[in-house]
This record gives C-alpha cells, structure tokens and sequence, in this order.
C-alpha cells in the first residue's frame, strides 16, 4: 500500500499472496449524479452531476454508488476469501461494473453496517452471486449484523429470514443466507471468512447506534462509513494516543461545507483525522457537493502540512494491502 502520495489505484489483479481493498461505492445514499440535477438542472448547471452525461462511470471519479468495500483476502493458506461490507440499493450495478473487472469470482461472506436502504436494500440480488439452485440446494451466504438490524430486515426481507415455507407454498429461488448476530461492543471481536473484525459502534445521529469495523493484524484497518459523533471507547481502539495508530483509516465526508446531524462533513472529517492520526485515510459517503480532481488537489496540500495523506476514494479504486 504504497505509492508516491501513499495510495495505489491499481487494476492489476492480486497476486495469490496479496490481499486488497476494493472500493465497490463512495457515494452516499442518494449517490451521484443528483437526480435533481439532471431532471431539474441550475444555472448554472452542477458540473459534477452533469459529467455523468458524457464520460462513461467507469472512467468517472465523481460517479458514486452507494457505500460499500469488498475485501478480497488472502490468508495465510493463500487462500482467497470475498468479504463484502453492505449491500445497499446500487449492489447490481457495482457487481456488473467492478466484479467482472476485478476478476471478483462471488462473495464468500457479508457484514452490514446497518440496516438503512443505502447498506441493505441490495439483499434480494445475493441470490445472483451464489450458485444457482431451483429448488434452493446450497450453500447459505453467512451475513453479520447486529441485532437491531436483523429485526429491521426480518420486516423489509421476511422470505430471506423465514426457515420453513408454509403449507401448500411453491418453492421460489430466493438468496440463501446464514443470518449472524453480533455485539455492538468494541470487546466483542468475531470472524468473518477466516478473518477478524472488531464492531465499532458510533452514533449516526443521536438516536441511532451505526457499527464500523476495525480489521487486519498485520495492517490496521477501520472502516466507519456513517458517523455523526465518536464514542470515548471507540475512539480509544482506533487512535494513536489510544490502542495505536491506524495503517489506514476510511472515513465518511457527507458534504463539502457545513454540518450534518447524522454524518461528518468535510470540516468535521479532517479535524476527526487529525485527531485520531492514523497513518493516511480515505474518506467515502460524498455528495455531489465533491468533485474528485479538485478536491484530492486540495486534499494533497492539506497532507503535506498535516502530515497525513488523505485523498477521496472512488469508486473502482483497488488498494493493496497486507492483512
């Protein structure tokens, strides 16, 4: 995971040995382009939003889906496992444009942040990424997630939580899956596909308990794509004057100016990453208030004096790593 400004944007595939962060969407949940921009355009017109019309999403930094990464780990046994963080409303599109083009082969097990349209609403389409079975004969995909987002699920998905079908009932083809529940406790670790991840709990608004996660033991990883406010003790587990400094941490930036009350802003975000002084970030969640080239311009100047590489991601962006 080097390169001149600490980042590497590679399409190359992994070696057998190499593990890597796949940026599926860094986009927030109403992604980008704005709808609105396009159906009812400014004078003048969103600059940012009005690149989609003419430069295609694959060559586009500022084509946004919804939050999502795909870690494709490499264990010690050289063995590739697919690890997929939230399936959210855009899950088809990113499997179509960066699981053929990554050589993604399927997913080998889940773990949701929460259960908001923009993490969840992409369930259904798992069944697209399994093996194929009539009578639903495989392997269930096994998911992780917290109880209060299982109880939200069981309402929206009940035929991807029902065990038994009722009497009389035709068999249907539907996404098989191995529900987990896990603690929102920093001292609750668990396993997922052969690798650990500790449950980060913050606040995304006031009301509302979000989970990221921390992974890798030989880099350190925190992944926190909704956050409005840190808890003491998870602030703790992934700051350099707490449990140790973070090899990378990617973190939510909702808007370029302002405030938000459920997520960090831009001004917020920066301050978060100075405070917490991992080793470089990635920030993820933008509007179209980003634009991609000016901002990471802006960004490499703030780096240099902070001392911190921080750059936006986007979506496609393959960064390898040793976990």
């Amino acid at each position: 995971m080097a390169a001149s400004n600490g980042f590497v944007d590679g399409a190359a595939i992994p070696t057998s040995s190499e593990s890597a962060l796949i940026f599926l969407g860094t986009g927030c949940s109403s992604m980008v382009p704005n709808l609105m921009c396009l159906l009812q355009p400014s004078n003048p017109s969103c600059s940012v939003c009005f690149q989609s019309l003419s430069i295609p999403p694959e060559r586009n930094p500022n084509y946004r889906c919804n939050t999502s990464l795909l870690i494709d780990y490499c264990g010690d046994a050289n063995d590739r496992k697919y690890i997929l963080i939230d399936v959210g409303k855009t899950f088809r599109e990113t499997v179509l444009r960066w699981f053929v083009s990554h050589r993604i082969p399927r997913v080998d097990s889940i773990i949701l942040t929460h259960e908001h349209a923009d993490a969840v609403l992409g369930l259904d389409d798992i069944r697209a990424v399994q093996p194929f079975s009539p009578t639903n004969d495989i392997d269930p995909t096994p998911i992780y997630l917290s109880q209060h987002s299982m109880d939200s699920i069981a309402e929206k998905f009940p035929y991807l939580v029902r065990k038994k079908r009722k009497e009389g009932e035709e068999v249907r083809r539907v996404a098989q899956i191995d529900w987990n529940i896990i603690d929102d406790d920093c001292n609750q670790p668990f396993s997922a596909s052969g690798l650990k991840f500790t449950p980060l709990p913050v606040m995304h608004g006031e009301d509302y308990i979000c989970l990221g996660f921390l992974f890798g033991e030989k880099s350190r990883v925190a992944y926190i794509s909704d956050v409005s406010r840190f808890p003491a003790s998870t602030e703790y587990v992934i700051s350099k004057s707490g449990a140790g400094q973070l090899d990378l941490l990617i973190l939510d930036s909702l808007y370029r100016t302002g405030s938000h009350n459920v997520h960090l802003c831009f001004p917020q975000t920066l301050e978060t990453v100075k405070r917490l002084c991992p080793k470089q970030a990635l920030l993820i969640g933008m509007t179209h208030e980003f634009d991609h080239h000016k901002d990471n311009e802006f960004l490499k100047e703030w780096s240099k004096r902070e001392g911190i590489p921080v750059q936006l991601a986007h979506d496609g962006l393959r960064v390898p790593i040793n976990l």
